[in-house]
């Protein structure tokens, strides 16, 4: 089963603490390209999403983005005793040192233990986090089956239009074949008397031999049954199947080239519109 590289997951999360949003979305890339948005609060994430990431996923550009929403503000509250303790310092202070000057409000606030904020469990939200990347990567992977089936209906849909063009070729080839003998008679009716009758017929047969597609055509067939089995393998295939592109296209150009009808010409043209369709799927398959 082939997997595309396309597709996007979202995955959201809200709790005490607040709320995280997740989303994934990868498109098609020769390697494995990651890259992380996260808050800072939960930066620590990021290497067990990339671990996770690579053991799952084989090429592709991938985005992930993490967002968090506390669901208060950070909150601040004074440490009554030890401002307590505190304040009897200084009292003590003032009474020994009467001439030290005393902190006003603002660094009574600053001194370490007097002011304390209050904000979500931090832990909790990572665990959380952790759960629900997991979510969006199983839905990333869910839609990356999906979008790869649906290339491989339309990859096998070409496929059935070059097993028909290449049947039609060679269903047609004897004729094609024997127009091709007389067309070369014809064009050296002229010299005929001049050359002698063995000959004469070495070349024609050489010309035949240099015509004759049967070779080209049953490669094509053999490179076709080959992409027809890679779209049914596990694991990345796509640049199997890239390859196999690049072989059906230089036997499709042979086959133009050796053309001398416009038979064989018309179902060359054809069959690179075939190939380079199928190539522009295949750009999008693991």
């Amino acid at each position: 089963m082939v997997h595309s590289m396309t597709a996007f997951a979202r995955a959201s999360r809200e709790a005490d603490w607040g709320s995280l949003e997740l989303e994934l979305r990868s498109v098609n890339q020769r390697y494995l390209d990651l890259h992380f948005r996260l808050p800072e609060p939960l930066r620590s994430l990021e290497p067990g999403y990339r671990d996770a990431l690579r053991q799952r996923l084989n090429r592709g550009k991938v985005e992930c983005t993490l967002r968090f929403v506390p669901s208060k503000g950070e909150t601040l509250s004074i440490n009554a005793e030890r401002l307590a303790g505190l304040a009897e310092a200084l009292g003590e202070l003032r009474r020994a040192v009467p001439e030290a000057a005393m902190p006003d409000a603002l660094a009574l606030l600053d001194h370490p233990g007097v002011l304390e904020s209050s904000g979500p469990d931090i832990d909790e939200v990572a665990d959380s986090a952790k759960a629900l990347f997991k979510e969006a990567l199983d839905a990333l992977l869910e839609a990356r089956a999906r979008e790869g089936t649906e290339l491989a209906m339309l990859i096998r849909s070409r496929l059935t239009a070059v097993r028909e063009q290449v049947s039609e070729v060679k269903g047609q080839l004897p004729e094609i074949l024997n127009r091709q003998r007389d067309q070369l008679l014809a064009r050296l009716e002229t010299v005929r008397a001049e050359l002698e009758p063995q000959r004469l017929e070495a070349e024609l047969t050489l010309m035949a031999q240099k015509a004759d597609v049967d070779e080209e055509l049953d490669r094509l067939a053999t490179h076709v049954d080959e992409v027809e089995r890679q779209l049914t393998l596990r694991g990345p295939v796509g640049r199997r199947l890239d390859f196999l592109m690049q072989e059906l296209n230089r036997e499709a150009n042979t086959l133009s080239s050796k053309s001398v009808v416009a038979e064989t010409t018309r179902s060359a043209v054809e069959l690179k519109v075939l190939i380079e369709q199928m190539r522009e799927q295949i750009q999008n398959i693991e």
